[in-house]
C-alpha cells in the first residue's frame, strides 16, 4: 500500500504509457495524500482530464488505479467539478511528470 505524494506520484510516472492506453490527458492527486495529512485508511483522490471519456473507459481507469495503488480511489472528471470546490482542488492538484 503506498501512501507517500512522492511514491504515488513516481508510480503515475512509470505506468505513463498504460495511462495514457486509457485516454488520460492530465492526472492529478488531490485530497489529504497531496497535502501529506494522509494516514493507512486515506483513499486517494485523482483528478482526471480525458481525450475522450465514457463511462466504460472511466470505470477501466478507476479500477487499474486501484489495483495499482491496492486501495480504494476516488475519480474525479476535471470538467465536472463543483464551482464551490474547483479552485482549492485545481490548486492542491499535483501532477505526475508528462501527466
Amino acid at each position: 500500500m503506498v501512501r507517500n505524494r512522492e511514491q504515488i506520484l513516481t508510480m503515475l510516472a512509470a505506468n505513463r504509457e498504460t495511462l495514457r492506453r486509457y485516454g488520460v490527458r492530465r492526472l492529478g492527486l488531490f485530497g489529504s495524500i497531496a497535502r501529506g495529512e494522509g494516514t493507512l485508511s486515506s483513499d486517494l483522490d485523482f483528478l482526471v482530464e480525458f481525450d475522450a471519456k465514457t463511462f466504460d473507459v472511466y470505470m477501466d481507469l478507476k479500477d487499474f488505479l486501484e489495483k495499482l495503488f491496492a486501495c480504494p480511489v476516488d475519480l474525479v472528471l476535471a470538467d465536472a467539478l463543483k464551482p464551490r470546490l474547483r479552485e482549492n482542488i485545481l490548486r492542491e492538484a499535483v501532477h505526475a511528470p508528462g501527466l
